[in-house]
């Protein structure tokens, strides 16, 4: 018990000691919450490009899949550990969709508009991931045909809200990516079980509000 209350304030922190605890949150994720995590690429380690991929032109850099590929994602204890355990410093990336939550990710700014205004609608909300530039709100699964039928509705969706369904992926804290470290914005409560998310339409509606408020400039659409 003890063990496990310990990796929760850790993975809510982030930090244990000053440094990075992955392992302990990858496990969280996985054999508590059965989010199916896999490591990501990393940062390049030499510092010559901002990923450690192939691509010199990487868009999301240390914050994807790459060797192993997305299909390996799993909530299996041994694998999670074995994978932490010879890749300390790796990113945790969620496998989205499924059984696990989606996201809706958008800049930063509009991103806190939008948090601001579903609290100002007494709107409940789950976990919020931030990056430097991005944030991600967790929602729940969704189809594809449902988000279609959600995006249809709207008369207009910027190009900058982007959508992390089945197929997708997610880095989440408290890792280190090539733009920077993950963090929670909204931290899942301390000692929850698996962390409650909110349906989607609520969140995409709030999103496409901030966006296309006027105020928000052109670099951050």
């Amino acid at each position: 018990m003890r063990e496990i209350l310990g990796r929760r304030r850790r993975l809510l922190s982030g930090r244990n000691d000053g440094k990075p605890e992955l392992i302990g949150a990858a496990l969280t994720f996985a054999t508590e919450w059965q989010w199916p995590v896999l490591p990501g690429v990393a940062p390049d380690p030499q510092g010559r490009a901002g990923c450690g991929c192939p691509d010199p032109e990487c868009t999301v850099p240390g914050a994807h899949p790459f060797d192993p590929g997305l299909l390996a994602a799993t909530t299996d204890e041994r694998m999670v550990r074995w994978w932490w355990t010879n890749r300390p410093s790796a990113p945790i990336v969620l496998a989205t969709g499924g059984g696990a939550p989606c996201a809706v990710s958008l800049p930063a700014l509009a991103a806190s508009r939008s948090l601001a205004a579903l609290d100002r609608k007494g709107m409940r909300l789950g976990p919020v991931v931030a990056g430097p530039h991005r944030w991600a709100i967790l929602v729940a699964p969704y189809s594809m045909e449902q988000l279609g039928d959600l995006l249809y509705a709207q008369d207009f969706v910027p190009g900058s809200l982007r959508f992390h369904g089945e197929g997708g992926y997610l880095a989440l804290p408290p890792s280190e990516t090539g733009h920077g470290p993950i963090r929670w914005e909204r931290a899942p409560l301390p000692g929850s079980a698996t962390p409650w998310v909110p349906d989607v339409e609520a969140v995409v509606d709030a999103a496409v509000e901030a966006l296309t408020r006027k105020g928000v400039s052109a670099p951050e659409l």
